[in-house]
């Protein structure tokens, strides 16, 4: 069996880690190129994606290597501008490995679609005529997409919500929508677009917005894993890692930002793999308040054997089907170097990837501080901007450590008195 454990693989050139991938990944000569070679988006490709387009814009595509997700090794494409993010990742797989990696699941493939009616003078009683008239209204939602329908089932049942606003009451009904490895989102638009005028004979109201929803609580990735304590660094560092998370817990101000650690190894994914990362931030940030305040996307928590576990949950509008995944040469790569075959996959590898960057901030918080690590990539950066060459470059970074001076101006002199 193939494995992503690889010693020093950030050690090779660039060159060395595209062909370690491409062997592990299967990919032909042509594929690889579409992502080692400068101007593989195509401007012509490109003006067919969005509006008024002049030109691309590329960032760099890294993997994360060391997952084990349910028993499969993967490869994590992830593209992002940010240092130490993936060597994060990678050493958090690497230490759950010994806790046996991570386990996932999934809830399915439901995307909600809202239809909101407004000026229902008898809204609860609007709401129970809505529900007498379900099947008929699935029908009709499901004439809009018999392929669909064919696939995955189509519009799969209602809620319907009374919904107190600041003009009035509204009478929202969700379709709750089977979009099987798409995303869904124009299937879902398109369906409540459909039943808008038989929700307005039922109820007698006015029907105005017709649109999904990103809070996809129905469409939900789920991880654990479990870090042995001898692996990273003993008990002490798990009391450390569970106060770190209680504190986000408890605060907004703290959850925030190590939120935004989850999202960190979530959204590299999400866009290495064509897909809206707005979407993903929209419905998760949403999804952790929930309960009426804002509060951690993880738990940690201590077992029986002083072990660190931890677990997340997320909701995942994601899918191979349909949108950039087809159309960008990068996001094809990143699916086929990921592996994945179905959205539900997918969703669980962002899950996993999510939770191990949760857990390497939070070590790092429980340690040496954030910055020790994240420095030091950040003084590779510097040091390439003030021009320092591959064969300068790890002296210049030691030196800028050594003197506690990490800016483009001490690289400059360093690379001066050279």
């Amino acid at each position: 069996m193939k494995s992503n454990q690889f010693s020093g693989f950030h050690k090779l050139t660039w060159q060395q880690r595209a062909a370690e991938v491409q062997e592990f990944s299967g990919l032909t000569d042509e594929e690889i190129a579409r992502i080692t070679q400068p101007g593989a988006l195509s401007n012509d490709v490109a003006d067919r994606v969005i509006e008024n387009v002049i030109g691309t814009y590329q960032l760099p595509m890294g993997v994360a290597m060391n997952f084990v997700i349910n028993g499969k090794e993967y490869l994590i494409p992830m593209v992002i501008e940010e240092a130490s993010v993936v060597a994060a990742a990678s050493n958090a797989a690497k230490m759950a490995r010994g806790g046996g990696g991570f386990h996932t699941g999934y809830t399915g493939n439901i995307m909600i679609s809202q239809v909101q009616c407004i000026g229902v003078k008898n809204p609860y009683f609007a709401r129970q005529k809505i529900l007498h008239h379900k099947q008929e209204i699935l029908d009709i939602a499901n004439s809009r997409d018999p392929i669909l329908v064919s696939i995955t089932g189509g519009a799969k049942d209602l809620e319907v919500r009374v919904v107190e606003s600041e003009i009035g009451p509204m009478v929202v009904t969700h379709l709750l929508v089977d979009t099987g490895d798409a995303m869904g989102a124009n299937a879902v638009n398109t369906m409540a677009e459909a039943v808008a005028s038989k929700i307005e004979e039922i109820t007698g109201g006015t029907v105005k917005l017709r649109i999904l929803s990103n809070l996809a609580d129905h469409r939900l990735a789920s991880a654990t894993a479990t870090w042995r304590k001898e692996d990273i660094g003993g008990e002490e560092v798990v009391d450390g890692i569970i106060a770190a998370y209680a504190f986000a817990a408890a605060d907004p101000y703290r959850a925030a930002t190590s939120n935004k650690g989850v999202m960190n190894g979530i959204d590299p994914v999400v866009i290495a793999t064509g897909n809206d990362w707005r979407g993903m931030e929209a419905g998760v940030h949403s999804y952790c308040s929930r309960g009426g305040r804002y509060t951690s996307l993880t738990r940690w928590e201590k077992d029986a054997n002083g072990d660190l576990t931890g677990t997340i949950e997320i909701p995942t509008p994601v899918g191979l089907v349909g949108g950039g995944t087809k159309v960008l040469p990068g996001a094809q790569m990143g699916v086929k170097i990921l592996g994945v075959t179905s959205a539900a996959e997918l969703a669980q590898v962002i899950a996993a990837v999510g939770l191990a960057q949760n857990f390497a901030a939070l070590r790092a918080l429980a340690t040496d501080g954030i910055q020790k690590g994240h420095m030091k990539l950040h003084a590779r950066n510097l040091a390439t901007v003030a021009g320092a060459t591959a064969e300068q470059l790890d002296v210049v970074v030691a030196k800028m450590i050594a003197d506690k001076m990490v800016s483009v101006d001490h690289a400059k002199e360093i690379l001066a008195g050279m």
